[in-house]
């Protein structure tokens, strides 16, 4: 379900804009989460948002089922390819549930953005907007949000999103879900060898 991604180009320590295959991507997903994490956290959701049968609205589940049973005490995976939270689950899922207090929301979901940032992981402060690209009314998500911009924001690549290449998906997904996973090996101090993706 995708939002459109506008922005300009700013030195805000809070948004990150990362090449998709950068061989530090990761890194600079668990730094960027790390500034965001309020202390205090004692539990992360991520909610993962897309479909498991379009591809380019994919990258959410992926990241769902990448980081799915990991780190039980700690994490709670909200979306995977498995039982996407999509156009049709997003809204009764969502309404039925309750964050507690002391707990920190990571919201991930594909966008269309300017030509310049295709291709980019931006990891931002601030809830994300899924379905605003398909004027879907769905409800603002998250305290943080990923966001992998796989198409230009215009009308003749929106008809590509069946057809988007699932390397980058999948590239995508792997360094947004290794990032989130050091993030909170880091914040709950797990042990180094623990296992950062299913």
């Amino acid at each position: 379900m995708l939002q459109h991604l506008e922005w300009e180009k700013t030195a805000d320590p809070l948004q990150k804009i990362i090449p998709y295959n950068h061989k530090l991507a990761p890194l600079f997903i668990r730094n960027t989460l790390f500034s965001l994490i309020p202390e205090g956290t004692q539990h992360i959701f991520v909610v993962g948002i897309g479909s498991n049968l379009i591809n380019g609205d994919s990258l959410g589940p992926f990241v769902g089922t990448l980081l799915r049973d990991l780190y039980p005490e700690h994490l709670t995976v909200l979306g995977n390819l498995e039982f996407p939270l999509d156009a049709t689950t997003l809204v009764p899922t969502y309404s039925n549930l309750h964050f507690p207090d002391n707990s920190f929301v990571i919201a991930i979901d594909s966008v269309f953005g300017k030509q310049e940032y295709i291709e980019s992981i931006v990891v931002s402060e601030g809830a994300l907007h899924p379905g605003a690209a398909f004027e879907h009314n769905l409800p603002s998500i998250g305290d943080c949000s990923m966001m992998g911009v796989i198409l230009e924001d215009n009308l003749t690549e929106k008809s590509s999103i069946v057809y988007t290449n699932l390397h980058l998906i999948y590239t995508m997904a792997t360094n947004i879900a290794t990032g989130i996973s050091l993030a909170i090996r880091q914040y709950f101090s797990y042990p180094s060898d623990q296992l950062l993706l299913r």
